[in-house]
């Protein structure tokens, strides 16, 4: 694209001098221009509030960041695998914060943000407790913004008990994304996930706690759903508890109008303080989440690439860069400049297209192979829809599943970075190796011998042979020599 700046330049973390550097060499200043579906296969207004938010589009999550301000601290149930502890800056997990803010603080900070993070679109409240029940915080936040920065979407998240009492201010607001926790359908599984309730100025428990939750949930849901406001579900797998009774969950949020359905992992570890952790409840693996998303493929279309996000996260969705702007660190008054946005939106207008070719590619390379063979294919990326990270840098490793019906994202495994200061840690490999389970190959920009075969002996193959492709022609390309019928048949 000539006279642009490239996009791995503006993903980069820069100064805003650095920025405006780069801006004033390339001479551009225009604008242009979840769920896994694209713009040809919804509803044109569902797609322009999808596009650029993280959360609702796999697609938009290679490009765009969130925010998440933590403003609302007071929350009206318990969950048995919550505590909302706070200083906690090396957790990345729901409900947990550095530092609380007020809504002018919250001010503050996200204009810091949007003049820093180019690929932020999206500021969202989800607690530390729950939005909707801290709503005077909430409400004060979302207007602030909006006149501030009006291109921002809006989204909350709540647990849903007070959210039938805000629909209709929500839908004022013009806040179009809501998600709402639903762990449960059936109120005496509920039993085991809240411990109480608090609601019409008393504490509730047991199944009458349970029933009046559910009640609220579903009204909420409904409600949203009637007003075209697009809801997610997010639910947290507990084995034992509600695992297979989330199919159940599945098909009713998607029969009552749910745009998406989020399964998340229960996140259990006695150093967390909560109930399920001190208890022995144990979190599900990587496969067996992976399973459960499979018997839902007639349900409600499913979010699998989720993060599980601290309620004061900062970026894009993989990493945190919520320290970088804690209070102390920002200005007491600073401007927003939206020109680094504008120029952001214009390089991504310009990668999206040329993306969305080479997955169509993609698909028709796959789609020859004379093999039924299903592939799991780990993808270490620093964003941008590119396998673009060296395997010791890693944090994460996207997963795409790879047949001849397609290439379709599955997920995420969290590791432990390998490769620290240039030196490789044996432990930490074995670590990352066992967050592996199921994988088949590693695609990456580079990685060394040794843990190449490393790898290799547990049977997982590593390539840095497609580095800096798109990742779906990297996996198609990969498959397609695996499988020499597809090779043959595409030369």
């Amino acid at each position: 694209m000539a006279n642009i700046i490239s996009l791995d330049s503006l993903m980069a973390p820069v100064t805003p001098e650095a920025m405006r550097e780069q801006l004033e060499s390339s001479g551009c200043a225009s604008s242009s221009c979840g769920s896994s579906d694209g713009p040809a296969d919804m509803d044109p207004e569902v797609w322009a509030k999808v596009k650029d938010h993280p959360c609702y589009s796999e697609e938009a999550h290679h490009y765009f960041a969130r925010m998440h301000v933590a403003v609302a601290p007071a929350c009206n149930i318990q969950c048995n695998y919550c505590n909302r502890k706070y200083d906690c800056s090396n957790e990345s997990r729901p409900g947990v914060v550095s530092e609380k803010l007020t809504p002018e603080q919250a001010m503050r900070k996200v204009v810091a943000v949007a003049n820093a993070v180019p690929q932020f679109s999206v500021l969202g409240i989800a607690g530390p407790g729950d939005a909707c029940y801290d709503w005077a915080k909430t409400k004060a936040t979302f207007q602030e913004i909006s006149a501030r920065i009006p291109d921002v979407k809006l989204c909350l998240s709540t647990n849903g008990l007070a959210l039938p009492d805000h629909v209709d201010e929500i839908m004022d607001m013009n806040i179009d994304h809501v998600t709402i926790t639903i762990n449960m359908v059936d109120p005496q599984i509920g039993v085991a996930i809240y411990p109480w309730i608090f609601y019409n100025h008393r504490r509730w428990f047991g199944l009458e706690a349970s029933q009046i939750l559910h009640e609220r949930q579903m009204l909420g849901l409904e409600m949203l759903a009637e007003r075209k406001i697009l809801v997610k579900v997010n639910s947290v797998m507990i084995p034992g508890i509600n695992d297979e009774h989330l199919i159940e969950v599945n098909r009713v949020v998607k029969a009552k109008g749910a745009f998406l359905h989020n399964i998340m992992p229960l996140i259990s570890d006695p150093a967390h303080g909560t109930h399920f952790g001190l208890t022995g409840q144990r979190g599900p693996g990587a496969m067996e989440l992976k399973e459960l998303q499979d018997k839902l493929s007639g349900g409600a279309n499913l979010m699998r690439h989720c993060r599980q996000c601290r309620a004061d996260a900062v970026g894009m969705l993989g990493e945190d860069r919520g320290q970088e702007f804690n209070m102390d660190l920002l200005p007491e008054a600073v401007e927003y400049d939206p020109s680094k946005r504008t120029a952001y939106r214009a390089v991504v207008a310009e990668e999206r297209g040329e993306h969305l070719a080479k997955k169509a590619e993609a698909a028709q390379t796959v789609a020859v192979s004379e093999t039924d063979a299903k592939v799991l294919v780990a993808v270490a990326t620093k964003g941008g829809g590119r396998i673009n990270q060296h395997f010791g840098h890693a944090t994460e490793f996207q997963v795409y599943e790879v047949s001849s019906a397609g290439i379709s994202f599955s997920g995420h495994r969290k590791v432990e970075k390998y490769c620290e200061g240039g030196w490789g840690e044996d432990a930490t490999l074995d670590s990352v190796i066992a967050a592996l389970d199921g994988i088949n190959i590693v695609l990456c920009a580079k990685i060394g011998d040794c843990p190449k075969d490393s790898l290799a002996a547990a049977g997982i193959v590593a390539s840095h042979e497609y580095a800096y492709d798109w990742i779906e022609a990297g996996i198609a390309a990969w498959y397609a020599a695996a499988h020499p019928s597809a090779a043959r048949l595409t030369a």
